[in-house]
């Protein structure tokens, strides 16, 4: 791991400990004492929002090249566990996926394309969930300053959003790809096992032009984002701290935006936790409750992060195995 991002993961580790130790330890382990063993069902609750990514995934394969929905889903749950745990700038999972397609019988260049693909529409539409989260923040809070800057920070999002779908477009695929596997190491070997830049370049392209895999797969993965509110709502039900259903959502939607601007921080560790804070504010929750809402996100991210890594490992050492044998 480079020394940047051991840098970034004590930054995030002393913002995250600050948080907990401003709000004080006792209120945080009580919430999450009275969580208890509903810490489980929240947990298992979010491999629905994991399934409905898979499946936006997958839609944006050709038939003679895709795997069947559950081995979609193995990887996609490898992909989140990766880019969870691990200090990856939330990328080297996504490597990992590509990875496991090629290990499935896709071509490199393909399985490198239908990632980056899936990345970015995955980001178009969260920013379809940002702007639904903005119009219940008005709604329910009437906080114009706050929602005027985020207004912002959503302008910002899709400028930033619309220039890497122009680089894509525009055939500049292998400097993404040398900073995007860069930042997780081997970034070399990684263009070199998809095929090189040139084929990578033409496989997005032509991904790109099938409008009836993409449009299903936005879709897909819109789906997923509005099914990840439904994580929030049990979490704060099962802390004493029952929301409607449009305040889950606004609670998710702006609080995934707020992750992502710390994703050069592993786990966006500290950005999160302080993003619930301010929202749970917001709607007149106590910041502890934030706080440990944030947390009960994080017991989950353990709780399905752990066992995927350790398949992930299963599989690679089965692999290495029939290898040398």
């Amino acid at each position: 791991m480079r020394l940047s991002a051991y840098l970034a993961a004590g930054l995030g580790l002393c913002l995250a400990l600050g948080l907990v130790l401003w709000q004080g330890l006792d209120p945080i382990l009580q919430g999450l004492s009275r969580a208890g063993w509903g810490l489980l069902p929240i947990s298992l609750y979010y491999l629905l929002p994991t399934a409905l990514d898979a499946r936006g995934w997958q839609a944006l394969l050709p038939k003679g090249h895709r795997p069947g929905l559950g081995r979609m889903f193995w990887m996609r749950w490898i992909r989140d566990g990766v880019n969870r745990l691990l200090p990856v700038a939330q990328i080297g999972g996504d490597l990992v996926g590509a990875r496991l397609l090629m290990q499935h019988g896709v071509p490199g260049a393909l399985a490198g394309a239908s990632i980056v693909v899936d990345i970015t529409l995955a980001l178009v539409a969260q920013l379809i969930f940002t702007a639904m989260g903005l119009v219940l923040l008005l709604v329910y809070t009437r906080a114009q300053p706050v929602f005027w800057a985020a207004l912002a920070g959503l302008g910002l999002g899709t400028v930033l959003v619309t220039a890497f779908l122009l680089a894509q477009r525009r055939g500049l695929f292998h400097t993404l790809m040398r900073w995007i596997s860069g930042m997780a190491g081997g970034g070399e070997r990684w263009i070199r096992a998809m095929g090189g830049a040139a084929s990578l370049d033409r496989a997005v392209g032509e991904l790109y032009r099938q409008r009836t895999r993409t449009l299903p797969s936005t879709g897909w993965r819109l789906a997923a984002w509005i099914a990840g509110a439904g994580e929030v709502w049990l979490a704060l039900h099962f802390l004493g701290h029952p929301v409607g259903l449009g305040e889950a959502l606004l609670l998710e939607s702006l609080g995934q935006a707020i992750r992502n601007v710390g994703f050069t921080i592993p786990g966006a560790l500290g950005v999160q936790e302080g993003g619930f804070m301010l929202l749970g504010t917001l709607l007149g929750l106590a910041p502890e409750t934030g706080l440990t809402l944030s947390l009960v996100k994080r017991v989950r991210e353990v709780l399905l992060g752990v066992p995927a890594l350790v398949s992930w490992q299963w599989s690679e050492g089965r692999r290495w195995t029939r290898h040398r044998a």
